[in-house]
């Protein structure tokens, strides 16, 4: 019964948050209507059908109401990304044809703001289907955590786990569905300021709103097959830096900018941690494309530093071919793109507040070496001093998500090397690995249209994975294992006997 109850609520909370899209993803008819797209009004139908048919059947569901464990919460945000996915593919498939495979990979693309793509010809493509590309990203990039805030629920701490359940650990104001609303309010207000910034460089403003908009989701889409080669504009490659920055800082600074509190976005540790590792991989990138590429300073400059800051920021937006670079500066992009941004923002990676407690955590350990065992060693963090038995546990948390990650991509390594023979060196299948997980989307032209159906699901799962820090998927995985198991161990033998006895029984 109590499995039951769990499966109930993890169905509810998949509905409501269907629901929701079904709305949300009414908002591409605009588009549709401006450029007069009219044969895309089917095709464009299915996903909203689709959410709000499923949500209004899911939240019909008998549920009771009591506070689920946070592994329940879990499962259902895991369920609920790759259940998004599906139905975000439908337009595809009844818009362009493509197959359901390709189209999955785009959608999952889409709302985990990765930024991979399927379409071999975006320039070929109807406006409305590019701006729906745009949308996932955008929507995906400010999460669940918005869909579960913005939901009414009167169990506001399930929110707060759902909020967790992505890896954004920080604090909530004591409304959450205000909370919602007001996170809502800042991503449209950024949204459409930096819409006006880009301009600047002389974009139209259709151009310009689809680039903010997945630049501030750290996503990676494009309206043209060329990427941002199409623009040939340095000036808007440099309007885009701060665009990328803001989708990688903390969403909780953008809370206390709305209350007044301007300073708060300088005196972060982590907004100054996050722009060294910056300013030091630009610096890094930039002089080994010089050195063992042979550009030209200020183009080697105008590559690095846009490449790098959209590694480190998880965007997928890129200004270079890196599938020429030499293997020491896509190195050094492969380990900014698995750091990735800071925690509670849009940006995927293992965030750089890992990094941060992982040096302190290893420093940590090595002092307590050369004292006493009855000294206690104070440890530090974020101007906390933690227990130990508290330090010890928030680090073990820490250091098995990033063993995780770096397991996850070592296996889809070796799966791509075997199962897809190409002319890729080794270290470029395992940047296209790190940047799937990472959700980031720079590419050197591994992951393509023409891939086979095997890597592209290895791909789909990645992203999925990448989105949800791997955890609840694990937890899901381990769930229906114990529930198989457990079905398994209480088959009762008398039932199996006497089945075996009537089947003898039976004439011939």
């Amino acid at each position: 019964m109590k499995r039951l109850d769990h499966l109930s609520m993890i169905v509810h909370d998949v509905g409501r948050i269907c629901r929701f899209l079904g709305f949300v993803s009414l908002v591409p008819f605009a588009v549709l209507v401006i450029f007069q797209e009219w044969d895309m009004l089917l095709p464009m139908a299915s996903a909203p059908l689709v959410f709000l048919v499923l949500g209004y059947l899911l939240t019909r569901v008998p549920v009771r109401d009591f506070e689920p464990p946070v592994s329940i919460t879990l499962v259902a945000v895991a369920v609920a990304w790759f259940l998004i996915a599906v139905i975000g593919a439908l337009p595809f498939v009844f818009g362009l044809g493509m197959s359901y495979t390709d189209s999955l990979f785009e959608a999952m693309s889409g709302w985990t703001s990765t930024g991979f793509t399927m379409i071999q010809s975006l320039d070929q493509v109807p406006m409305t289907l590019l701006f729906w590309r745009t949308f996932m990203q955008w929507i995906g990039g400010i999460g669940i955590i918005a869909f579960g805030i913005s939901m009414r629920r009167k169990t506001q701490v399930t929110l707060f786990q759902i909020f967790r359940s992505e890896g954004k650990p920080e604090d909530l104001m004591p409304n959450l569905r205000s909370t919602g609303w007001k996170m809502w309010k800042i991503y449209i207000f950024l949204t459409c300021l930096f819409t006006g910034l880009v301009m600047l460089a002389g974009i139209p403003l259709w151009d310009a709103l689809n680039l903010v908009m997945v630049a501030i989701a750290t996503g990676g889409f494009t309206l043209h097959s060329a990427g941002l080669a199409y623009y040939n504009n340095p000036l808007l490659e440099v309007l885009l830096l701060p665009v990328m920055f803001a989708g990688a800082i903390p969403f909780k600074l953008y809370f206390l900018m709305y209350r007044g509190k301007i300073d708060a976005m300088f005196r972060d540790k982590t907004i100054r941690l996050l722009l060294l590792v910056a300013l030091a991989g630009s610096a890094i990138v930039s002089l080994e494309l010089y050195l063992f590429n042979g550009l030209n300073p200020l183009t080697a400059l105008r590559e690095g530093v846009f490449v790098s800051v959209a590694g480190l920021c998880t965007c997928g937006l890129q200004n270079a071919d890196i599938h020429v670079w030499a293997a020491i500066p896509l190195a050094v992009i492969s380990l900014l793109v698995f750091i990735g941004g800071a925690m509670g923002s849009m940006a995927g990676g293992i965030k750089i507040n890992r990094m941060a407690l992982a040096y302190e955590g290893v420093k940590w350990w090595f002092r307590r070496f050369f004292v006493s065992s009855r000294v206690i060693v104070p440890f530090r963090y974020e101007g906390r001093m933690l227990s130990r038995e508290m330090s010890e546990m928030e680090i073990s948390k820490n250091m098995l998500v990033i063993a995780l990650y770096v397991f996850t991509v070592f296996i889809a390594t070796i799966l791509c090397l075997h199962l897809y023979i190409t002319t890729f060196r080794l270290d470029e299948v395992l940047f296209e690995c790190i940047s799937a997980l990472s959700n980031c989307g720079i590419t050197v032209g591994f992951i393509t249209a023409t891939s086979p159906v095997a890597i592209k699901w290895i791909f789909i799962v990645l992203m999925w994975l990448g989105r949800l820090e791997i955890v609840p998927v694990i937890i899901m995985v381990m769930g229906i294992a114990k529930g198989l198991r457990d079905e398994l161990l209480t088959e009762p033998p008398v039932q199996a006997e006497a089945s075996f006895v009537r089947k003898n029984d039976e004439p011939a």
